[in-house]
């Protein structure tokens, strides 16, 4: 990985996938200028679902998430770029679709206070961990985008 870059963990949900979403939604990372670094359709498991969101184990939309996160394939994807985890969230928007401002995914794509579209990681802990349940180290490349010095300057020492 690049110095000053960071990775994070996004899921399209079984809703951006049914919906024909991925690509649009993928689109919008790549134009930014975050590179997909590992991508993936995967069906979750009931165990996986479990594990990634068991912080939330109790809370009255638990259930109702695991089983909607296992009710189709999401996508798995890392993403790489300066400020990566801050950059993806506020192209996710706000959680919920009708909260979320128009210009973000869930903003242009979302209404369901249930059905939000997309997960991705809040921290570089979270990132490493949730990278590390949908992908093996030999999955995620490592390499220089060749548009790279036109995304970022990157004649110092960390990329701005």
């Amino acid at each position: 990985m690049q110095t000053g870059f960071e990775r994070t963990l996004v899921l399209l949900k079984p809703d951006a996938v049914q919906r024909r979403l991925i690509g649009r939604i993928l689109q919008r990372f790549e134009q930014k200028g975050l590179a997909i670094v590992a991508l993936k359709l995967v069906q979750v498991t009931d165990a996986l679902a479990r594990e990634q969101y068991a912080v939330h184990e109790g809370k009255e939309f638990y259930e109702p998430l695991v089983k909607f996160l296992t009710s189709s394939p999401i996508v798995a994807c890392a993403l790489e770029g300066v400020e990566a985890i801050a950059t993806a969230r506020k192209l996710m928007g706000a959680t919920f679709g009708r909260d979320a401002q128009p210009g973000t995914i869930r903003g242009d794509f979302g209404i369901s206070k249930r059905y939000n579209l997309i997960h991705g990681s809040d921290s570089p802990e979270t990132a490493e961990f949730e990278i590390g349940l949908y992908f093996s180290p030999s999955e995620i490349l490592d390499y220089r985008p060749s548009d790279l010095p036109w995304v970022y300057d990157l004649n110092g020492p960390e990329p701005v």
